[in-house]
C-alpha cells in the first residue's frame, strides 16, 4: 500500500515511450538500456514491467527484435492478454515516432523507480524506528546502508570513448612537464618518497606493511601531517579511520611530534619549563584545530560501515586522502567465511572506496612472521593473510629495519628502509628515513 494512501511516483508515457523506442529500432535501444542499468523492476504498470522483460529475454537471444515477434513471444508465455493484448501493443509501438529522445525517457522511467525504493526505503527506516530494539550506533549504520544501498548503481558504468580520458591523461601530462618533476598527487612529506611517486595519486590504494612495532602509525600520521598541514600550498582535507587507537592517543601522537616533545617525559612531568615546550605543544594544537584532518575512531567497522562514513565525511568536506589503520582490524561482514576471502572482501572495498571518492587511500596491514624468521628482507608474498592485497594495491610500501640492524630491533634504532615494493605506474627502490625514537617522528634521511 502506497505510504500515507498517495500513489507511488511513476510515469506511464516515459515507460511507453522507452517500450515503444525498443520496438521502432531494437537492439539499439535495448542495449542502451542495458547499459543505464534499466531493470524491468524499474517499470510502475505491471504490463509495460512484463513487456520489457519479454524485449529482454528476445534481445539476449538474438532474435529479431519487432512486434509481431514480441507478440508471439507474449502468446507463448500466456502474458499477451494480460498486457492488454495486441490492441495495447499497438498503442505502445505508436505512441512516439523517433528514437531522438530514447535516453531521456530511460532516465525518467529510472529516476521515478528512485523515488519509488527510496520511498520504500524510508518508509522501512521509519517502521523500523518504530521497532527500534536497542544499540543505536548499529542500528543508524544499518539504515544507511539501506539508503546507499538504494542510490549506489543510479550512474551507469558504460564504456566512455578514449577522447574524454586521453584530455584527462595529456591535462596531467602538461602539468607534470610544467612542473618539471613536481608532484603530482598528495604530498607524503618525504623528497624521496615524493620524488619516487610523485605523491599519493588519485583513485590509487597503497599499502603500507611492517611487522609489529615498526612504526607503521607514526609514519602514516606523518603522511597525514604533510597531506593536511602542508609546508607549501593548500592543505588537503585527510580522514584517518584508527581502528586500533583511540582518537585522543592519536592526536597526542600528532602532538608531540610535531611540536617536538619528549612523550615519555612529558608523562613523567620532566619537561623544563624554560625549553619553550608548553608554547610549542599549544601552538601545535591550535594549528591542528585548524586544519581539515578528521579522526573516526570507532572500532569493529566493517568495510560497508567504513565506506558509509567516509562518503558521510565526504558530503560535508571533500576529501583528498584517506587512511586506514588497519586492514586486518577492519570486521568481516560475514564471520562464517575464512579468514582470507574476509581479508580480500575488505582490500576490495577500500580500492573500490579510492575510485569511488577519487582519493588516494592509504591502508596499513601486517606482515607475516617469514621476514623475521629467515632475517631477510620483506617481500610481496609477506603481506599476511591474503594474496589479493598485493593484487588490489597500486603501490605496496614496506617498512623494514635496516640490513646493519640487530636481531633485537624493533623501532629503537635511528633509521629504517621503506620498500617501494610494487607501484603500478612507476618504479620500485629502496630509501632510508630517519626516525626520532624520542617523538616517535619518521623524518628525510640525513647521513
Amino acid at each position: 500500500m502506497p505510504p500515507l494512501g498517495r500513489t507511488l511516483p511513476h510515469s506511464p508515457e516515459a515507460e511507453q515511450y522507452v517500450l515503444a523506442c525498443c520496438l521502432i529500432d531494437g537492439s539499439d535501444t535495448i542495449a542502451r538500456c542495458l547499459e543505464s542499468k534499466l531493470t524491468a523492476a524499474a517499470f510502475y504498470e505491471t504490463r509495460n514491467r512484463l513487456i520489457y522483460s519479454k524485449l529482454c529475454e528476445i534481445y539476449q537471444r538474438q532474435s529479431t527484435v519487432d512486434i509481431a515477434v514480441l507478440a508471439e513471444e507474449l502468446r507463448l508465455a500466456r502474458e499477451l492478454e494480460e498486457i492488454g493484448g495486441p490492441a495495447y501493443l499497438a498503442e505502445v509501438s505508436n505512441s512516439i515516432p523517433t528514437t531522438a529522445q530514447a535516453q531521456y525517457f530511460i532516465d525518467r522511467v529510472k529516476e521515478q523507480h528512485l523515488l519509488r525504493e527510496l520511498i520504500k526505503a524510508a518508509t522501512g527506516a521509519v517502521e523500523q524506528c518504530f521497532n527500534f530494539g536497542g544499540g543505536l550506533e548499529s542500528f543508524i549504520d544499518k539504515i544507511e546502508q539501506e539508503i546507499f544501498s538504494v542510490t549506489q548503481d543510479r550512474i551507469s558504468d558504460a564504456a566512455k570513448p578514449i577522447g574524454g580520458p586521453m584530455k584527462e591523461a595529456m591535462l596531467v601530462l602538461h602539468k607534470m612537464m610544467e612542473k618539471k618533476g613536481e608532484l603530482t598527487g598528495v604530498s607524503s612529506g618525504f623528497k624521496d618518497l615524493d620524488a619516487l611517486m610523485y605523491g599519493f595519486q588519485r583513485q590509487e590504494m597503497i599499502i603500507l606493511a611492517a611487522r609489529p612495532s615498526m612504526g607503521k602509525t607514526s609514519l602514516a600520521l606523518n603522511f597525514a601531517e604533510a597531506a593536511a598541514m602542508p609546508k607549501r600550498g593548500e592543505p588537503t582535507a585527510t580522514l584517518i579511520f584508527s581502528l586500533e587507537m583511540s582518537a585522543a592517543q592519536l592526536a597526542l601522537r600528532l602532538l608531540c611530534s610535531r611540536s617536538r616533545v619528549n612523550m615519555k617525559l612529558l608523562r613523567e612531568g620532566l619537561i623544563p619549563k624554560h625549553d619553550g615546550a608548553q608554547q610549542r605543544l599549544l601552538d601545535a594544537a591550535d594549528e591542528f584545530t585548524k586544519s581539515p584532518l578528521f579522526i573516526d575512531d570507532s572500532s569493529h567497522l566493517s568495510i560497508m560501515e567504513l565506506r558509509a562514513k567516509a562518503r558521510r565525511v565526504h558530503a560535508r568536506t571533500k576529501l583528498g586522502f584517506i587512511i586506514v589503520d588497519y586492514l586486518q582490524l577492519l570486521s568481516p561482514t560475514d564471520a562464517q567465511v575464512p579468514r582470507e576471502q574476509q581479508v580480500a572482501e575488505a582490500s576490495r572495498g577500500l580500492k573500490a572506496l579510492a575510485k569511488e571518492l577519487d582519493v588516494p587511500v592509504l591502508v596499513l596491514s601486517q606482515l607475516n612472521r617469514s621476514s623475521e624468521k629467515e632475517n631477510r628482507v620483506p617481500k610481496l608474498a609477506d603481506l599476511r593473510e591474503s594474496g589479493s592485497i598485493e593484487q588490489d594495491a597500486d603501490v605496496v610500501l614496506m617498512l623494514a629495519r635496516p640490513k646493519d640492524a640487530d636481531e633485537k630491533f624493533q623501532v629503537a634504532a635511528d633509521s629504517a628502509e621503506l620498500i617501494v615494493a610494487k607501484q603500478r605506474n612507476g618504479p620500485v627502490g629502496e630509501l632510508k628515513l630517519t626516525f626520532l625514537r624520542d617523538i616517535t617522528r619518521f623524518e628525510n634521511h640525513t647521513p
